[in-house]
């Protein structure tokens, strides 16, 4: 009897043991959304990506891992926080989710028709939970011609943050959602760079005149002008309907740039088309406004020169 006893405690104790700690439970699910962004991009550029991939870097060993927590975490047990599938996919997913929405085609990776290509190396992604939380993501993306191989633009994006979880500590999901919007910063700035120099070295995919602006976080390795210079494809550039090659004499030429893009942009009250816009002004102070959906609207007054050029850049605030 005393026998039994002792076997059916421990086959109750290697029951609980089984039950109590596997990878499953401490996977962090970090999809994107598929409902349609309402500040995303309502037409489709000619210019045209395909993601190859992007490598793990990371000194972690395993694709899946996160970090580990050294508090309690709602819906955890064990110490390590394991992603549901690699970084690596994790990182194309939102990547392609931000060059999606700034108007960018985004082809399949073997797609042929591609313009240009997207690949990189995930040198940090990580979340440690302690007595605060610690986020740090570093991502190094390059950006090639699919038919010559060149390089047109390198950057490497770097993101550490930290906050403190409050009283009731953490779940799976906090976690997940503080990853997704941490990572969203690093490949929204990624997405911005590029976009910004395509822009500038082929105007004819984009209907727009080139111009190039530095963006808070992004290090550049290899741009036009930055390094060896950058071979663009010649293209004549398509005035917009508002715009006109070069100012005419008795005119200055007004290029205005929004962060984020596609704003609209009124002149001295009157809309005159989405951001990046250049349009001919007469010379004198001119009020410029911007707009769009789910930021502050923004305004300055600028001064417009005859015969000459005038830049304005806006950072819309949500």
């Amino acid at each position: 009897m005393k026998k039994l006893s002792v076997n059916i405690i421990l086959a109750a104790m290697l029951l609980a043991t089984a039950g109590c700690s596997t990878v499953g439970d401490n996977e962090i699910v970090v999809r994107e959304s598929q409902a349609p962004n309402p500040n995303a991009s309502k037409v489709k550029y000619m210019a045209s990506i395909r993601i190859a991939g992007y490598v793990d870097g990371r000194s972690a060993g395993n694709p899946r891992k996160l970090g580990v927590a050294q508090v309690r975490v709602s819906g955890m047990s064990g110490s390590d926080i394991m992603l549901d599938r690699d970084v690596m996919d994790i990182v194309a997913d939102s990547i392609h989710k931000k060059l999606d929405d700034s108007g960018i085609q985004m082809l399949a990776k073997d797609d042929a028709s591609a313009l240009f290509e997207v690949s990189g190396v995930i040198k940090e992604l990580k979340f440690d939970a302690k007595t605060r939380d610690y986020v740090e993501i570093k991502l190094e993306t390059t950006l090639k011609e699919v038919a010559t191989g060149k390089v047109v633009w390198a950057g490497e994006v770097e993101q550490k943050t930290d906050r403190y979880a409050g009283v009731s500590g953490n779940t799976k999901s906090d976690i997940a959602g503080y990853l997704k919007q941490q990572l969203g910063i690093v490949t929204g700035k990624t997405s911005e760079a590029i976009n910004s120099v395509l822009m500038a070295t082929r105007p004819d995919l984009f209907n727009l005149t080139p111009g190039t602006k530095v963006i808070p976080g992004v290090t550049v390795y290899a741009s036009p002008g930055v390094g060896a210079p950058v071979q663009a494809a010649p293209a004549a550039v398509v005035p917009m309907a508002n715009d006109k090659p070069l100012a005419s004499a008795a005119n200055g030429l007004l290029l205005v740039i929004t962060s984020p893009a596609r704003a609209k942009v009124y002149l001295d009250g009157v809309f005159y088309g989405m951001s990046p816009l250049r349009v001919e002004a007469a010379p004198g102070v001119h009020a410029v406004e911007v707009k769009l959906s789910g930021f502050k609207t923004a305004s300055e007054k600028v001064s417009v020169r005859k015969g000459d050029k005038t830049e304005l850049e806006l950072v819309l605030e949500k």
